[in-house]
């Protein structure tokens, strides 16, 4: 059974912010952290994943993408410092050495309650 991610990036410069998922996270992080994806990432640099949280299956995994995605930009921000108040970079040593080489994560990603908490919901 395949786990899938949905996750925050961001840069530190700006604070843009872009919401994704995947079904191999750390391959999608380095993807993103070694600019390898064109795209919006790549033109705002963003390299640091500040929020990930497990879904079960893909539809579940899109539903969030869609709910988070609808989020006002507070409350995107407000589910990043529940979980990760210093927004610090939860990829930061996941790759030894060559992050373009081996891209499994040194440690295993942490799950996240899938619970959704209604102060987050955009209405």
């Amino acid at each position: 059974m395949k786990t899938f991610h949905v996750y925050i990036m961001t840069n530190a410069a700006r604070g843009t912010l872009y919401v994704g998922v995947t079904n191999a996270i750390a391959r999608r992080v380095d993807e993103h952290k070694s600019k390898r994806s064109p795209g919006f990432t790549r033109r705002y640099n963003l390299s640091m994943l500040v929020y990930a949280e497990t879904a079960d299956d893909a539809l579940s995994a899109i539903a969030r993408e869609k709910q988070i995605k609808g989020l006002s930009r507070s409350k995107k921000i407000a589910l990043i410092e529940a979980e990760n108040p210093g927004r610090a970079d939860l990829a930061h040593d996941w790759f030894a050495g060559d992050a373009h080489g081996d891209v499994r994560p040194k440690q295993r990603i942490p799950a996240q309650p899938h619970e959704r908490d209604s102060s987050l919901r955009s209405d």
